[in-house]
């Protein structure tokens, strides 16, 4: 059923809270708490710009889901999907070994009259580069409410969303 390959797919935007946008932002660079996201969704695309973090990485952080859902933010999806964020996701870094981990990735996804809701925990990202962008590891992302016609789960490939902190 097309919806249910589409909410199938649209799970895998629990990933994007924080998800790549083409900025070059780098780690030596002054940030401007600013972060882009991008995620590939049942073969649409999903994204927003400028949303808003309270810190400068690599400190711990938390991104606004105000400015990346509407009105206040810019997520936008292909293919019919709408998608908003249902916490502010929370991310630590390990400059160390380059990677960062968020907390709690909590996310609605609609399409037509389906709804369905997902949450993924200490989803990794592996840094890419010098910049301040980073790429998923793969992860599971749980139903925890929706139509009968959700996937109880999704499997996120590696690489299938990406963060740039700005």
């Amino acid at each position: 059923m097309k919806y249910t390959a589409a909410l199938s797919g649209l799970a895998a935007l629990v990933i994007a809270a924080g998800t790549g946008a083409s900025t070059t932002a780098y780690a030596e660079a002054a940030a401007d708490l600013k972060v882009d996201g991008v995620i590939i969704v049942a073969g649409n695309t999903c994204s927003w710009t400028n949303a808003s973090s309270s810190n400068n990485p690599p400190s711990s952080l938390t991104v606004d889901r105000a400015t990346i859902n509407k009105p206040g933010g810019n997520l936008a999806c292909g293919g019919g999907i709408t998608a908003s964020f249902n916490n502010n996701p929370a991310f630590i870094f390990n400059d160390m070994v380059g990677t960062a981990t968020t907390d709690v990735i909590d996310i609605t996804g609609k399409q037509s009259f389906i709804s369905c809701r997902y949450k993924a925990a200490n989803i990794i990202w592996n840094r890419y580069g010098t910049a301040r962008k980073y790429v998923n590891r793969p992860f599971t992302a749980n139903k925890v409410s929706g139509s009968f016609l959700c996937p109880a789960s999704y499997s996120a490939a590696a690489g299938e969303a990406s963060v740039v902190f700005h």
